[in-house]
């Protein structure tokens, strides 16, 4: 037999999905991937929310940010997590032409210089410039020291300069 979600989970999810799946999509670079790492997220966090033994969550919104960016980097080490089954140009009208070209060129110039970055140096760009987390959380987050996260902030930020300015 199921058991209903209880009230606390359920608002929980209602009030960090939007910040979660934001979050996601900057990670994934697409809709329906980001919805299943945010269903993955909140599965897990229901888990060890709702487990019996051990502490309760201090702050179920930072472990819910952990666990989504830690389930998104060992997601990135799979081979299928390459796959590209088609090619498909959304957003464009009947005649095959965008309304707004200039702010869609540079949302699709910093996805695609988001996608070139390794996984751990995309989370990094993510949380910290994008979720505007301290370098202390993202650290404590990603399980890396202040220093390489620094490090890998600024080598990532450099890259997607150079990609950009293209």
């Amino acid at each position: 037999m199921i058991e209903p979600v209880p009230d606390s989970f359920d608002a929980f999810a209602r009030a960090q999905a939007a910040r979660l799946h934001r979050a996601a999509w900057l990670l994934c670079g697409e809709r329906t991937q980001a919805e299943d790492l945010v269903q993955d997220t909140l599965a897990k966090v229901y888990v060890r929310m709702h487990r019996r033994l051990g502490p309760r969550l201090e702050n179920p919104a930072a472990y819910a940010q952990t666990v989504l960016t830690r389930t998104y980097i060992s997601g990135r080490r799979r081979r299928s997590s390459t796959e590209v089954p088609y090619a498909d140009l959304p957003g464009l009208d009947a005649e095959g032409s965008a309304d707004h070209a200039e702010t869609t060129d540079l949302r699709l110039a910093l996805t695609e210089a988001l996608a070139g970055l390794a996984p751990v140096d995309r989370a990094v760009v993510v949380l910290r410039h994008l979720e505007d987390l301290s370098v202390e959380e993202v650290a404590g987050a990603l399980g890396l020291t202040p220093g390489a996260v620094r490090n890998r902030s600024m080598r990532a930020l450099a890259r997607m300069r150079k990609e950009v300015l293209r």
